[in-house]
């Protein structure tokens, strides 16, 4: 019951935000899809320079990364610190797990369904696939003030705090399963 009246507080906060910043969430979520795509892009613009050796490639590259950064501005209202930095890089690290994560859900199964050892990779797959969405829930609880970042410690996720829990006091569950109950409830992209 306790846990369900932080993460309702923390909606109200999240709504509370998003009418302050006029942030469409479920735009937003569709927009930080996009950006995701625009940072891979960048990745394989830059390899692609390097490996061909044509300086075109690294033109493009300048071209992407001012798409993403004048597009990054409209989810990443206030910013302090790294956190410009540290958002993109969440995003970039959720793109790649779930790309990494969807490679081995496609060495679980052939054409006639579940390959010998096809268990663990299935395995492996929704581990990458949860360490991403949590990457992403921190990307926005982050960015929609819910989350202190002087406490923000990806190593011990019990000692990140919300706003509204106070410092000395333990989450009976992780800031990133408190983070997924926010994004899954908040950012809805069916909503039209």
């Amino acid at each position: 019951m306790a846990d369900r009246v932080k993460i309702q507080n923390l909606l109200d906060k999240v709504e509370k935000v998003t009418k302050q910043k006029e942030l469409d969430l479920s735009s937003g979520e569709d927009l930080s899809i996009g950006i995701m795509n625009l940072i891979s892009i960048e990745e394989h613009l830059f390899f692609t320079s390097q490996k061909t050796k044509d300086k075109k490639y690294l033109e493009l590259l300048d071209e992407v990364r001012r798409m993403r950064t004048e597009l990054l501005k409209e989810i990443i209202k206030d910013y302090e610190g790294e956190v410009w930095c540290i958002s993109k890089h969440l995003l970039a690290a959720s793109m790649r797990l779930m790309e990494v994560g969807t490679k081995e859900l496609k060495k679980a199964s052939g054409p006639e369904g579940l390959r010998p050892g096809g268990e663990k990779h299935k395995e492996k797959a929704w581990d990458l696939f949860e360490k991403s969405y949590k990457l992403y829930s921190l990307f926005w609880g982050m960015n929609l003030g819910v989350v202190k970042m002087p406490n923000v410690k990806l190593q011990m996720p019990n000692e990140v705090k919300f706003i509204d829990e106070k410092a000395n006091e333990k989450a009976s569950t992780s800031v990133f399963d408190k983070l997924g109950a926010l994004v899954q409830k908040a950012i809805d992209c069916c909503k039209e």
